[in-house]
């Protein structure tokens, strides 16, 4: 049986998780974290994770960036393997993601959802085809709730496009202030923000007289928990490192 926390547990992802989890017939929630201590669903909350002094199997962490160092401190202190699914982490602190996975197997992914990580599979593949003839333009669409822009997804897409690449291109996130063309050595990345848009992801590649358009739609956020899930399986056993979906879904 795999003993898991949940971090954020009483926010929205938090919930579709537990419910994803409690599902599983090899897997037990024994305690969450989350500044809202009300208990929902059977297991135990902790506003602090240092007031819980034993480890699990495997943590997954739907919380908030400013949660992330006492996350880390927890799963090291504790060997606790942890999926960190947190989104708008800012370069430190993806940096002390790599210093914790020196000590503990650490799985941090701008995205969990698994039809997500093959779009970026597929927007790698067509940019070694395409990227000398097509301009390529990202459009994110979220729920109006949400804080970062761009997403974390639509940076995550844009990187591993530019790892497709001989040279590497530079992000543009904003052409109103700057009038002249676009250029060739640019990749476009547009934020819309609006109702209850779960997430929406497009990759255009606009070439002469064609377009080309990939393009991932979620319709409810629990995809995103059943890919922490499936990664919280995949982590289980693994030395410590950082791994990935790329790591998941290579071995699907």
């Amino acid at each position: 049986m795999i003993k898991l926390i949940i971090s954020g547990c009483n926010g929205k992802m938090g919930r579709v998780v537990t419910e994803i989890a409690s599902k599983q017939q090899d897997m037990e929630i024994v305690a969450g974290f989350d500044v809202n201590t009300e208990l929902k669903y059977g297991y135990k909350v902790y506003d602090n994770p240092e007031d819980l002094t034993s480890g699990a199997d495997v943590l997954i962490d739907f919380s908030h960036p400013d949660m992330l160092d006492k996350i880390l401190e927890f799963a090291v202190k504790t060997k606790t393997p942890a999926i960190i699914a947190t989104t708008g982490l800012s370069d430190e602190q993806k940096e002390k993601l790599v210093k914790a996975s020196e000590f503990v197997p650490i799985f941090f992914s701008a995205n969990m959802s698994l039809g997500v990580n093959l779009l970026i599979e597929l927007a790698q593949k067509a940019t070694k085809v395409l990227a000398e003839q097509f301009d390529i333009e990202i459009i994110e669409k979220h729920h109006n709730q949400k804080i970062d822009a761009p997403s974390g997804t639509a940076l995550a897409i844009a990187d591993g496009i530019n790892d497709a690449l001989k040279q590497r291109k530079t992000y543009v996130y904003d052409r109103h202030a700057v009038r002249k063309k676009r250029t060739d050595e640019e990749i476009g990345i547009h934020s819309i923000r609006g109702g209850t848009i779960v997430g929406e992801h497009s990759v255009i590649f606009a070439g002469k007289d064609e377009i080309i358009e990939l393009k991932h739609e979620a319709m409810s956020r629990e995809i995103f928990a059943v890919g922490a899930v499936a990664a919280a399986k995949y982590l289980i056993g693994k030395p410590a490192k950082m791994y990935n979906m790329q790591d998941l879904v290579a071995e699907l």
